[in-house]
């Protein structure tokens, strides 16, 4: 069994009209936002309803550590770039390597009304 994957790719993805880049070299990957609004739009997951049922607490589980673990497991390392800044790493080290300007932008999207 290989000990990692090798990739090379190049693609350009649409959603609702805002672009995502994924690009591939070896067991580095490159994703790329336009923007701090299509990330938050990107990752704001499906639109809530009213007349849907509570979550119920369940344990909490760290997505971002989630992607981390799986991305060693691969041997990948993932890098989510947000207007052409690196904004975090998953894969090296034993977290994942949040920048500053990921902090920033999150705060600053809370202000933000889209």
């Amino acid at each position: 069994m290989a000990s990692g994957l090798d990739i090379q790719a190049q693609l350009t993805i649409t959603i609702n009209g805002d672009e995502v880049q994924l690009a591939a070299s070896g067991a580095y990957l490159i994703v790329g936002v336009a923007s701090q609004r299509v990330l938050d739009r990107l990752t704001s997951g499906p639109p809530k309803t009213l007349d849907a049922p509570p979550r119920s607490p369940g344990p909490k589980i760290d997505p971002l550590q989630q992607l981390h673990d799986l991305a060693q497991r691969l041997g990948l390392v993932l890098e989510l770039r947000v207007d052409g800044k690196t904004y975090v790493t998953f894969g090296k080290g034993r977290r994942p390597d949040i920048t500053f300007r990921a902090v920033l932008g999150k705060i600053g999207s809370f202000f933000r009304g889209d």
